[in-house]
């Protein structure tokens, strides 16, 4: 699919099929979060790859929307704070590189026809306690993986105009 396609394509997706996603597929979803560019090029995350079925009922505890469960598959990308890069007055940018990773992961999911949809509100007790994560990782981002079954809605964008400015504020 030509580049800007894709990204008029892709929308949140909040109702899901029950397919399974063929494990080529998700093989590709899971590379393109790989080959993402982080800074340093430290690459401080870890994605976990979640099946739904059988654990819909524990899975809504971290995020209580039926559709979060629907797809046969979550992705759940973590931050690993210690081996993050920090700039030179103290920003880290663990939340940037793991937005850049999702958002590399959601993109190839959408080429191959795949439905998701970041989910940041989440509770991250609940995350934490079903996913087993050490205390030395944060979890950052959630999407359900899978076919969709519904269909995009127009997308409601600012003009071009209100949101660059050139030079200066």
């Amino acid at each position: 699919m030509e580049y800007f396609d894709l990204i008029r394509k892709r929308y949140s997706v909040r109702a899901y099929k029950s397919d399974p996603v063929e494990d080529e597929k998700l093989q590709q979803v899971l590379d393109a979060g790989r080959l993402a560019p982080t800074a340093a090029n430290r690459q401080p995350f870890q994605i976990i790859v979640i099946h739904t079925e059988g654990r819909r009922a524990e899975l809504k505890k971290i995020y209580q929307r039926e559709w979060f469960v629907q797809a046969p598959l979550l992705i759940c990308s973590v931050g690993v704070p210690r081996i993050s890069w920090v700039r030179n007055d103290h920003r880290r940018y663990l939340d940037v590189d793991v937005a850049i990773v999702m958002d590399h992961l959601i993109l190839a999911a959408t080429n191959l026809g795949l439905g998701t949809c970041w989910v940041a509100a989440f509770n991250e007790g609940e995350a934490r306690r079903i996913l087993q994560l050490p205390d030395e990782v944060v979890p950052l981002i959630f999407t359900p993986l899978g076919y969709p079954a519904d269909q995009p809605s127009e997308k409601e964008r600012k003009d071009l105009s209100q949101l660059i400015r050139y030079e200066h504020w």
